[in-house]
């Protein structure tokens, strides 16, 4: 996953250029359009990268899951059972499925990777609602609030996730013991 999220970043910065400069030159509407939507992705994945980046330079995959901010209550684990979260969690894309295998990682290690993915997804939430500012340049501003609560529910799913699977391995790392 991690390949194909810098190849999307990538062409879809170059597109945003491209696009651009179309417009620059032909001055129709359709390309500047164009330019936007490409522009728009690209931040959102090239947002999402940096902000993996950084979070991994700084925690290492070391968080500490004793945190209150990590716990996960039974009130909780009903609405992720309620929702479903069991059913479709292995069904979505993980950046990098080392971080998970328990074949290299302690459970520990496997639970502070889980808590960082946590915390990253939690940020780009709140980084996702950013290209609300272009609407300033731009106007379209249901477009970038329907896109940034679209990219905001999306990373929602993976926070519901790392806590439902963080909880559950949680009990069975207590039961081994």
């Amino acid at each position: 996953m991690a390949k194909t999220m810098k190849f999307i970043a990538l062409t879809t910065a170059l597109m945003t250029i491209i696009f651009a400069l179309l417009y620059k030159f032909t001055d129709r509407d359709i390309l500047l359009t164009f330019a936007i939507t490409f522009g728009t992705i690209a931040y959102h994945f090239i947002m999402r990268l940096i902000i993996g980046g950084i979070i991994d330079l700084i925690m290492k995959n070391k968080a500490d899951y004793t945190k209150r901010w990590y716990r996960v209550g039974e009130t909780e684990m009903k609405f992720y059972k309620k929702i479903g979260v069991k059913k479709w969690k292995n069904k979505m894309p993980t950046y990098n499925n080392d971080f998970f295998d328990t074949n290299k990682h302690s459970w520990d290690e496997i639970i502070g990777a889980m808590c960082q993915s946590e915390l990253v997804h939690e940020i780009i939430i709140v980084f996702s609602f950013l290209p609300i500012i272009a609407t300033v340049w731009f106007g379209a501003f249901w477009v970038f609030v329907i896109t940034s609560v679209c990219a905001a529910i999306y990373d929602m799913i993976f926070v519901f996730m790392q806590r439902f699977n963080r909880s559950r391995i949680l009990k069975m790392k207590t039961k081994l013991k």
